[in-house]
């Protein structure tokens, strides 16, 4: 499956509802005398930060609700959380619940004067990677603008925006003055496509779209019959590599574990990546969307694991020996 054909109608589109710009404003203010940290970003299960360019962030909701995480996030991460700036933020609190759909990293992103960003694009927020990424902005100027597929779009407070940056885009705040934006990332759900515009109704009800489905609770039994190990890829918990699952490749051994809380994955490196149940004994990697599930078929006279790479409708299976754990 090719990463990079962007599918959907247009680079961006102008969301429901209108926002309260000035009660944005006023919700930022709360935390402006706060030195905020350089934008970060991760890979991995690894956290990196960005000090080349005057880009900070307030992060609003985090992995764990750690307020020094101002990376997007990803799989191997605690359950996304508000970080404790939310206390202060009433209406972005009114603005975060009202949007449908299971919420990952919200940040306050600040582009300082004089900054010009790098040409780059960001496959997995995708609507066909089941993810989006929203833009709120608050405070701008006519200097600041985001390139976005070659189109130059310079988005309003008030506005509520998606942006396929799937596609190569660049930001740049020629201006004196910082331009902060909201970032909202949110897992793609069929509530969530009700935002759009009528002429993106197709591409909603088309092929082209991951949805995602709630999470479903596990009882001791289920968790308890679930651990296992098996051998696959050796990339399959490295979400930043889009290999293939079948071929000639490295392998690894993995295995499916009980920590006390819920399931999580161990990969050959000793990490944990927490898992959530989606039914039927299926699960996707905790701060990631349905590209990448595991189901364990572990109580037939050959027990396997099933893994699967998802992108839009399209799929791609594998299944591999497991050992259920002792």
């Amino acid at each position: 499956m090719d990463v990079n054909d962007s599918s959907t109608p247009a680079e961006a589109a102008r969301l429901l509802p209108v926002l309260d710009a000035d009660r944005l404003v006023a919700d930022l203010m709360t935390a402006r005398d706060h030195l905020w940290d350089e934008q970060s970003s991760y890979e991995n299960g690894r956290v990196s930060r960005w000090a080349e360019q005057d880009w900070r962030c307030l992060a609003v909701r985090s992995p764990g609700g750690d307020k020094t995480r101002t990376d997007a996030g990803g799989p191997g991460s605690a359950e996304f959380a508000d970080t404790e700036w939310l206390d202060h933020m009433p209406y972005v609190r009114e603005v975060l619940s009202s949007i449908p759909g299971p919420l990952y990293a919200a940040r306050f992103m600040d582009l300082g004067p004089g900054v010009v960003g790098y040409p780059h694009s960001d496959p997995k927020f995708a609507p066909d990677w089941g993810m989006a990424r929203l833009h709120i902005p608050v405070i701008t100027h006519e200097e600041a603008s985001l390139d976005l597929d070659g189109e130059i779009h310079r988005w309003q407070p008030g506005e509520f925006w998606f942006g396929d940056f799937s596609r190569k885009h660049q930001i740049q705040n020629l201006g004196p003055e910082h331009r902060v934006h909201l970032v909202v990332d949110v897992l793609v759900t069929p509530e969530l496509a009700q935002l759009f515009p009528a002429d993106w109704a197709d591409y909603f009800n088309g092929s082209d779209v991951l949805y995602n489905r709630p999470a479903v609770a596990t009882t001791d039994q289920e968790r308890e019959a679930a651990r296992c190990s098996f051998d696959a890829p050796a990339h399959l918990l490295e979400t930043e590599v889009f290999g293939s699952l079948t071929g000639s490749q490295p392998q690894a051994t993995f295995s499916i574990v009980d920590t006390g809380t819920g399931l999580a994955m161990r990969s050959p490196q000793d990490h944990l990546f927490p898992l959530v149940a989606l039914g039927g004994h299926e699960y996707r990697l905790v701060g990631w969307s349905e590209e990448r599930t595991v189901t364990t078929r572990l109580d037939g006279p050959r027990p396997e694991v099933e893994l699967t790479y998802r992108k839009g409708h399209r799929s791609t299976g594998l299944l591999v020996p497991a050992t259920p754990a002792a």
